[in-house]
């Protein structure tokens, strides 16, 4: 077989592959932009939905709900923020379904057993950091910031006798602005369901052997240390907020520890019945 035979042989499969790579590519754009655009036409029933937090923040101090464009094109592009969040939550499935269809026949039976289930927790987690954020974390969140409201009051007579008069106190209102709390709410809701990841990131390395329940234990405190510094960086400048993540975040690595020791026990066993570990024996 002649050099040139051999590149031809070996460029085959790399053109097929490239070519199925575009095919799941196309699907999964389309998939983004139709979801897209039904969100883009529904965009002021999801706003109403990610405004509640803040308007059940606001209702319980007997104050309207009022958020307010400080630029003119800002509700445009409001809407379309909306919509690009709400069209990949919509596509998403698919996507990964896509993602799934092109992994798939390049992997053996045993490597599909082992990556499937981590493909469908990995958003399964996300929707949990998600829903946590906002039902939990951002409801306190708001209730903070708002405490930071004074009401403010007119100077006293001056003519009364007998009593002080006391000075006028400038008032201290929320008039939020539209995007500025899409923005912050977006990034609680990314922040938590990213953070949720932990467990399945880990768990995966844990089973590509890339990690160990012993490494992961021995470094908790550097794990401590980069957990605070992750809190301090996504999470607004509350204590509370950063207190709140630094523990849910640090209880998911101690989850991630034991899932990992799961791991590795149920391939000692394997190895075992395998006959390449003694009873004795640990790999």
């Amino acid at each position: 077989m002649s050099a040139q035979d051999n590149y031809e042989d070996k460029s085959a499969p790399l053109i097929e592959h490239l070519a199925e790579l575009r095919t799941r590519l196309i699907w999964s754009v389309v998939a983004f932009i139709v979801a897209m655009v039904l969100c883009f036409l529904v965009w002021n029933p999801i706003f109403n939905f990610l405004t509640q937090p803040l308007c059940n923040a606001l209702e319980a101090r007997d104050q309207a709900c009022n958020l307010i464009l400080i630029k003119l094109q800002e509700g445009f592009f409001v809407a379309v923020r909306i919509s690009l969040l709400g069209g990949f939550v919509l596509a998403f499935p698919i996507i990964a379904t896509q993602l799934w269809r092109f992994v798939a026949p390049g992997l053996y039976r045993s490597e599909k057993s082992a990556f499937l289930p981590f493909l469908i927790a990995s958003p399964v987690m996300f929707f949990l950091g998600a829903a946590f954020a906002f039902y939990i974390v951002t409801p306190l969140a708001f209730d903070f910031f708002l405490g930071f409201q004074q009401v403010g009051s007119l100077m006293g007579d001056p003519e009364a006798a007998g009593e002080a008069s006391p000075l006028a106190t400038a008032g201290v209102t929320f008039q939020g602005s539209v995007n500025e709390y899409l923005s912050l709410t977006t990034k609680f809701i990314v922040a938590f369901g990213l953070c949720f990841q932990l467990p399945v990131l880990l768990t995966l390395m844990g089973k590509a052997d890339l990690v160990s329940s012993e490494g992961l234990g021995s470094a908790r405190k550097y794990a401590m240390v980069g957990i605070l510094t992750l809190a301090a960086l996504v999470t607004p400048p509350d204590v509370i907020t950063q207190v709140i993540l630094f523990t849910v975040v640090y209880g998911l690595y101690e989850i991630s520890i034991l899932l990992v020791k799961r791991v590795e026990r149920q391939r000692n066993e394997r190895l075992r019945a395998e006959g390449i570990l003694d009873e004795d024996e640990e790999l």
